[in-house]
């Protein structure tokens, strides 16, 4: 099994069934021992807009994430704009959390920032220490490689199973898995 670390992905296993949770794809932005982890669920669109939720980006029609339970009243967002935002942490090759966030919006403001190039998250998910080793070690999460297509793709209502599929044939039938096998 790959260890959890910065940069690295947790597919959720089909009977996880936490409302946030469930069916979901967190990227790891920080993991540590002694501090514990924090990530962002990917593949967790909301009905909103940037606009609706944030009135500094009045016009703005970015699509917001759910990024977990902790702080739902902040906002938090990945990015490839690099030494663009001043203060960002590079997670991965070419896809960085966080930064200036007046010079973020003064990059959008300005049209030299495109939905592509970041998403924007309420909320992260995060785990005390040795949290996320436990549930590990209950089967609750498979710990995978990522990579920035993976982070910004174009489908990400479609992440959880396709991941699954990427993971090979022992895991691709977890893509099927029913939402509520009781219903089934």
């Amino acid at each position: 099994m790959t260890a959890p670390s910065r940069g690295k992905l947790l597919v959720s296993e089909p009977t996880l069934r936490d409302f946030y949770f469930s069916r979901s794809v967190v990227l790891l932005a920080e993991h540590s021992e002694e501090e514990g982890s924090v990530g962002l669920i990917l593949n967790k669109p909301i009905n909103l807009k940037l606009k609706d939720v944030v009135k500094e980006f009045p016009t703005n029609e970015f699509p917001l994430f759910l990024g977990g339970p902790v702080h739902p009243d902040r906002l938090f967002y990945l990015h490839t704009l690099g030494e663009r935002v001043t203060g960002s942490m590079e997670i991965l090759k070419g896809l960085f959390w966080g930064g200036e966030i007046e010079k973020l919006m003064e990059l959008i403001d300005l049209k030299l920032v495109s939905p592509e190039e970041v998403r924007f998250f309420i909320g992260y998910s995060g785990w005390e220490p040795s949290q996320l080793d436990r549930e590990l070690k209950e089967d609750s999460w498979i710990v995978t490689q990522c990579t920035l297509e993976t982070v910004m793709g174009d489908k990400p209502e479609k992440l959880w199973s396709n991941m699954l599929k990427e993971l090979g044939d022992d895991y691709a039938i977890w893509s099927n898995y029913p939402t509520d096998p009781i219903l089934n």
